[in-house]
């Protein structure tokens, strides 16, 4: 099981505003390894992976998900305003076909939210919004995670938890991950690709990919 990107073009804007996101990209990312996304920013990179989620559609070419993928964890774009969060998680796991109480009583004990987990979701700020969109993606088993930025949430305490909890997801499931922490990737992932001017460089090691988007940056 893999997910596979064949001949992925993606351009924003027109004109002397194009944005190119994807020029032709191939790429094989494995299920069952963790591999840090890197590129500067504006680079396209929150883009690319919800290219990979299915929620951005690519202009050319074709994205194949085999296993389960899931969306940008962390992601609270598609929360029902009107329904709390307890409701919301509790719709999720229908989706999945998990146990809705099982899921609430997880996000109830790692998002830290208290009887806010009961309130309409659109009163939430947008640090409880990451929170509860964090906890209920960890809830939710998946052969793939797609992470964007999310150990950015919260404190020094949530930040912590939240590492903890997906290297636990991780010993069991892959990852394809975007953060601006160089130090976390190099912790968490095992393979990187960077991302610059459409065109997607794999390397088989964390490393290698860091020191090439170093090099990219004028870091080196």
């Amino acid at each position: 099981m893999s997910i596979l990107l064949r001949s992925v073009s993606k351009v924003f804007g027109s004109g002397s505003e194009r944005m190119t996101i994807a020029d032709g990209i191939d790429a094989d990312f494995p299920t069952g390894l963790s591999v840090a996304l890197l590129g500067r920013n504006g680079a396209g990179k929150s883009s690319l992976l919800k290219m990979i989620a299915g929620t951005v559609m690519p202009d050319r070419g074709r994205i194949e998900r085999r296993g389960s993928v899931s969306w940008p964890v962390g992601f609270a774009g598609s929360f029902h305003g009107d329904l709390t969060g307890a409701e919301n998680a509790r719709f999720v796991a229908r989706i999945y076909g998990i146990d809705t109480d099982g899921l609430v009583d997880f996000v109830d004990g790692f998002a830290d939210l208290g009887r806010q987990l009961h309130s309409p979701f659109r009163t939430y700020s947008s640090g409880m919004r990451a929170r509860l969109g964090f906890a209920i993606s960890m809830g939710v088993p998946f052969d793939t995670y797609l992470v964007d930025e999310v150990t950015a949430v919260g404190d020094a305490r949530f930040k912590e938890r939240s590492e903890t909890i997906l290297n636990d997801r991780l010993q069991s499931a892959g990852a394809i991950v975007v953060s601006h922490s160089l130090q976390l990737l190099d912790r968490i992932c095992d393979a990187g690709a960077v991302l610059e001017n459409g065109r997607l460089t794999w390397h088989d090691d964390v490393k290698d990919a860091i020191a090439h988007h170093r090099e990219n940056m004028g870091l080196t």
